[in-house]
């Protein structure tokens, strides 16, 4: 049974910033795509952004949700088996619980709250 474990969310301030992890119980060197979700409070689970394989750190090529491209970086890191989101200038419609996906592996999501 694969496990994802994502960290780093909570409560920030409009122009703040967050950068989210998930650790990935195996080794993630063959792993094609890794993906952040996020579903906002009565809406559909969107996709944030993607990575594909590549080399360490954030080589893949990547594809980002259009309100977010400028202002979250997908990266991941194989030697730690982690994919990372970092997100900056948030914004309150950022709101929302987000989730790694890695192949049909979902991570139990983590509460990012964008509010003054």
């Amino acid at each position: 049974q694969v496990q994802l474990v994502e960290s780093g969310g909570g409560l920030v301030q409009p122009g703040g910033s967050l950068t989210l992890s998930c650790a990935a119980s195996i080794d993630i060197r063959d792993i094609s795509v890794m993906e952040w979700y996020r579903q906002a409070p009565g809406k559909q689970r969107e996709l944030v952004a993607s990575i594909d394989s590549g080399f360490t750190h954030d080589s893949g090529f990547t594809h980002y949700k259009d309100s977010v491209k400028g202002r979250f970086t997908i990266s991941r890191v194989n030697a730690k088996r982690s994919v990372y989101l970092q997100m900056n200038k948030l914004k309150p419609e950022d709101t929302a619980v987000y989730y790694c996906k890695i192949e049909t592996y979902w991570g139990q999501g983590i509460q990012v709250i964008v509010s003054s």
